[in-house]
Parts: structure tokens; sequence; C-alpha cells
């Protein structure tokens, strides 16, 4: 193919919107002849060969032609070679700007769709861990520093809430897709009687659209798409990050199946997190996307631009990444096993009592701030003498305050778990509650994936 001619070609990517575009096609075939714009004996001859065509390329018999630039002309010569002349009346009351926005349109539906199944997947695996582990403790982080004692559960069920906003963020994204362009023209509308509203219930529309310049030229629907794409892929990366530590030889909190481990090309003995690395790394991958069409769109004038084109083989690429990485992390979540042992002795090996011995003193009338004072000399202590504080004798405590007396030494990890039963808390109570609510969510949501 000429190289000028091959810059400007699609079809390698936009093949992938060929269902959507032999939809949209028969549903404005069926309004064509409904309203009378061509006889009804034709849009039913131009229909049948539609579904001739989708069975073709289902078959892979349909012969696509690279010089006819993309999906729609490629569709457009073959039913003209099936049916003649009367081909040429399906593009009466449109324009291929309209026509593959709808189609991008109706993709967009159906991959948040798949999206929102494997974001359901992936938080029923981790509520399924939770409840199998719902007495399991470790150390909480901050600034990768060991903090306070959490339930494993607790730790889960962040995730959980994560994916939540998540899949919030692609049904709006779904629902902003939701808006039929077709019927726009090329930018200004058409001069014939249709229906829009009738294809839009052919299609699945829920609305149709209020300006046809913006309908042409609108992707925002796609940039919410990649908005949210990437959002899910930063916790997906967050989540990556903490398998990775949890499974090293260092922590060993975890073993991942070995379907989610890769050895080696060197050392036999290496149990490498590559899927959990891979899904880290691809989260910059999606951040491009989003990137690359916010660049095409900046500098665009109303209406339809050329510049269009490059909407599609990013969220494609972008699709196909998240679906995946989710689908992935469902499986690692789900068949990976805890080691409560390790988890438990990196809670206690610690001074994760810290701020339950700061809330002892504030108990027994000491201003916080003063007791968060002398518990960092506490701590200072405990670490130069390589006694824990839960080790530490009474008198020793009493060296630092006169309020530390005999039930201090009741404050252990279990204490402190129990004690915070804030809403949101990690209390073994709420816990389970939450648990139970995580649960919920799952049973009302998966009436509608």
């Amino acid at each position: 193919m000429d190289t000028a001619l091959s810059y400007t070609v699609s079809i390698h990517y936009d093949r992938r919107l060929y269902r959507q575009d032999l939809t949209g096609s028969i549903a404005h075939a069926h309004m064509l002849g409904r309203q009378g714009i061509i006889p009804e004996r034709e849009a039913d001859e131009i229909v049948q060969a539609l579904s001739e065509i989708a069975n073709e390329i289902e078959a892979g018999e349909f012969p696509w032609r690279e010089e006819l630039e993309d999906i729609h002309m490629n569709v457009e010569r073959r039913l003209i070679e099936k049916i003649g002349d009367t081909a040429g009346k399906l593009h009466t009351a449109r324009s291929r700007n309209d026509q593959v926005a709808t189609d991008v349109r109706l993709y967009v539906k159906e991959a948040a769709d798949r999206v929102l199944t494997a974001i359901h997947r992936l938080r029923r695996a981790l509520v399924s861990q939770a409840e199998n582990n719902i007495e399991v403790v470790m150390p909480g982080h901050t600034h990768l520093q060991r903090a306070q004692p959490v339930l494993f559960a607790h730790h889960a069920l962040a995730y959980f809430e994560m994916l939540g906003r998540d899949a919030e963020r692609f049904r709006q994204a779904r629902s902003r897709a939701d808006v039929l362009p077709l019927g726009s023209g090329a930018l200004a509308g058409v001069p014939y009687p249709i229906d829009r509203e009738y294809v839009a219930g052919e299609l699945g529309f829920a609305s149709v659209s209020a300006n046809s310049m913006d309908a042409v030229s609108d992707r925002d629907f796609l940039l919410d798409f990649h908005s949210a794409a990437a959002i899910c892929m930063m916790h997906l990366s967050r989540f990556a990050e903490e398998i990775v530590l949890w499974s090293s030889d260092d922590l060993r909190f975890i073993k991942l199946d070995d379907r989610y481990t890769t050895g080696s090309s060197m050392m036999p003995q290496k149990r490498n997190p590559d899927f959990a690395e891979l899904g880290r790394g691809r989260t910059g991958r999606v951040y491009g996307g989003l990137i690359a069409l916010l660049t095409v769109l900046k500098g665009l004038p109303l209406t339809y631009n050329r510049d269009l084109q490059e909407d599609k083989e990013g969220f494609f690429d972008t699709f196909d990444t998240l679906l995946a990485t989710l689908e992935v992390f469902a499986g690692m979540v789900s068949t990976m096993t805890l080691n409560p042992d390790r988890m438990l002795a990196a809670a206690v090996d610690s001074n994760a009592v810290a701020t339950d011995l700061a809330d002892y003193l504030v108990g027994k009338g000491m201003p916080f701030r003063e007791a968060h004072g002398v518990v960092a000399k506490l701590s200072s202590h405990s670490s130069a003498s390589g006694v824990s504080l839960q080790d530490i004798p009474l008198d020793t405590y009493r060296s630092f305050s006169d309020l530390f007396d005999e039930d201090v030494k009741a404050i252990s990890v279990t204490s402190s778990l129990e004690s915070r039963t804030s809403r949101g808390g990690t209390a073994p109570s709420r816990v389970r509650a939450a648990l139970e609510e995580a649960k919920a969510v799952l049973e009302r949501e998966g009436n509608n994936v």
C-alpha cells in the first residue's frame, strides 16, 4: 500500500467495532424503512445483507481490504457487492461522523459492563479471603514502618472500598456514554424525517444527543472511561506493591499460587511475583492512554477533525489492559494463602501498642500531647534495650510516669484491636459487621452485573 494512504488506515484496530457498526446500521436501516425515507423492502434487503456480513466476520470469511481505510467503508463495500446500488441508500441521513461516534459509544457501554463484572469478581475474592481469615492479625503500616496492629480482613476490605469507588466511576462513565449521536449527520443534523428516539430504543440508548455539533465531536465519555481506568489501575498497583512485599522472603506473610509466580532464568529457587509486578508496571500504560486522548482533544475546534481517529487504539489498549489485570488479580487473590503466624509475630514484635500506651495515660488524666512524649521516650528505651514494650518491667514504666500501674501489663495486640471500636475501625466486632455489609453489597450488585 502507498505510504501516504497507509498513514490514514485504521482498519487494523477499528475492525473491533464491527458488531457495533453492524448493529447501528441495522437499526438505522429499519428506521429509514419505517419512516418511508427508503422503501421498506429495500430496508429489509439491507438488513438481511448486513446480517450475512456479520456471519462472514464471525466465521473469519470477511474480505478485509486495507485500502478501504476503516470498518465503515469495508462494510459498505461488501454491502454493495452483495446487493448492488441499494446498498448506497443505507448512508441516507447519516455521516461517518455520527456513525463512528455511535459505534464507539456502544463499545464503551459494553466495555464498562465487562469491567464492572471483573471488579465484582475481585471484590468477591477479597471478601472471601477476609471471611476465611477473619482472626488473622497483621501489622498496619505508615511510611512502611509498623504502626498499629490490624486484622488482615480490615486491610483486605480497604481494597474492597477502593474498588467500590472504581465501580461507581465506571457506572458513571457508562451513563455518560449512553447517549445516541446518530442523526446528527456530519455536524448540522439531517434534512430527513428521521426518528432518533426509535433508533435509541433499538440500540439501547437512554437518550439522544441535544446538539449535533457537540455530538459528533464529543469524546468526553471516553475520557471518563480512561480516567476511571487510570484510577482503578492505580488502586491495583498499590495492591500489587503490597503483594510483592507480603510475598517477599523477608516478610513471608503470604504465598502466591504457582500460577501467579515465575522462576528465574538463573536462580532455580526463585518464585517471583511477576503477575503483581506486571500489573504495577502496566498502570503507566493506562495513564498514557488518558494523557494521549486529553492531548488529542485539547486543541480541536468544533466539530469533527481527523485527529479523532486517534481516540480508539489507546482506548482498546486501556480496556484490554485493565480487564486482564482485574481478572488476573481476582485469580491471584482467591488462590493466595496466608501465613498467620508470621503476620502475628510481626505485629507483636514491634512497638505497635505504643499508641495504646499513650491512650492509657490519657485515660489516667494526662493530656495526649504529654502522653505522646512520654511514650516516645519509652519507645526509644525499648529500642535501645532490645526489650519490647509489652516486656518492660513495671518499675521501668513508672520511671517514665507514675501514672503507670499494674493494669498497663494488660495492654496487648489483642486489647489494641478490641479497643478500636469506632465506626470503620479494626475491632473484630466492627470488622465482622463490615464484612457482612460487604457481602450484602456484593449480593445487591450481583443482581445487576
